[in-house]
């Protein structure tokens, strides 16, 4: 299997209009893939339509998604349109997203996710080949949709997963997994649910990186960080089920008690350590490479901090450096 290297798009520290040149330089670097977020900044499909056009040569997929703040139709319309703009080279990915993202946010009821993904791949797969859809399923129902516009080839849908319920599902029903806020030891742990039945299913780790950053700067913005994602009842059942209660029970325990300044202190140096790699370029690349030794098959690097020459930090964490 060919090594691949991906990178979040937007890259921080620029604006989009003022990636193009940036964007068209990454196959030559040496990487493969560029994959979008959705959460609090850009959409998911439009940094990806503008990479199509900018970089011929890259993949590109969306890590996440959310199957809750689109309709089904309007999701499959969006993902065909990227895949028929770039044929065999985009990958769909999907997930639930967060109670705070869906609730908070968009006022949308969050419930049943596990069957919400389940449903809404089950019917991206038949709408994706042009097949009309008919069907009441758990949580939606869709009436007589035909999408008019049906790529050549089918993009993979692969499934956002943290816990053994959405791992194997990620594994039975879509192309593989998307994986974030988590160390590379903890991708043993993942990996067996996602290839239960298939060695060869994709595993898409967003990972955090600070290249340059020294520790004390590092570990200031990933506690934030850790304090402002892990304290969301998704994340935190995760680090639950990985075994962190012990060093991150404190933090949730102040944060149950709305103490802020007390959580962030409670974070231990060795979680922000495993959960966002900084320091020089060669040590973060030596890291990223430890995701792929335990079983990750796209690590895709997701820029943080804002970083004062974020051209330099793509090119210093390229796959050859």
């Amino acid at each position: 299997m060919t090594k691949r290297w991906g990178i979040t798009l937007p890259v921080a520290g620029l604006s989009i209009a003022d990636q193009k040149e940036l964007v068209a330089s990454l196959p030559d670097l040496g990487y493969t893939d560029v994959w979008s977020a959705e959460a609090d900044e850009t959409d998911a499909f439009t940094p990806l339509a503008l990479a199509s056009a900018w970089a011929p040569r890259l993949r590109l997929g969306t890590a996440i998604v959310p199957v809750f703040t689109r309709g089904p139709a309007t999701l499959a319309m969006s993902a065909a349109t990227l895949a028929a703009a770039a044929p065999g080279r985009f990958a769909l990915g999907v997930g639930t997203s967060s109670d705070v993202i869906v609730e908070h946010w968009n006022d949308i009821p969050f419930e049943e996710p596990y069957k919400r993904v389940r449903d809404t791949v089950r019917f991206l797969r038949a709408a994706l080949r042009g097949e009309r859809v008919d069907e009441t399923y758990e949580t939606f129902a869709v009436r007589g949709f035909t999408a008019r516009l049906v790529p050549e080839e089918p993009p993979p849908v692969l499934i956002a997963a943290l816990r053994p319920g959405m791992l194997r599902l990620a594994g039975r029903e879509g192309d593989g997994a998307i994986v974030n806020w988590l160390s590379a030891r903890d991708v043993r742990t993942i990996a067996p649910y996602v290839r239960e039945r298939d060695p060869a299913k994709e595993i898409v780790a967003r990972i955090f990186v600070m290249p340059g950053a020294d520790s004390e700067t590092a570990r200031a913005l990933g506690r934030r960080m850790i304090t402002a994602y892990l304290n969301v009842p998704v994340y935190r059942a995760f680090h639950e089920w990985l075994g962190r209660d012990d060093v991150l029970g404190p933090m949730w325990r102040a944060w149950g008690e709305g103490d802020r300044r007390a959580a962030l202190r409670a974070v231990p140096d060795e979680v922000v350590d495993e959960l966002v790699i900084h320091g020089p370029a060669e040590h973060c690349r030596e890291r990223i490479n430890e995701y792929v030794d335990n079983g990750v098959t796209t690590p895709v690097i997701h820029l943080v901090g804002d970083p004062k020459d974020p051209v330099r930090a793509v090119r210093d964490l390229a796959p050859d450096g």
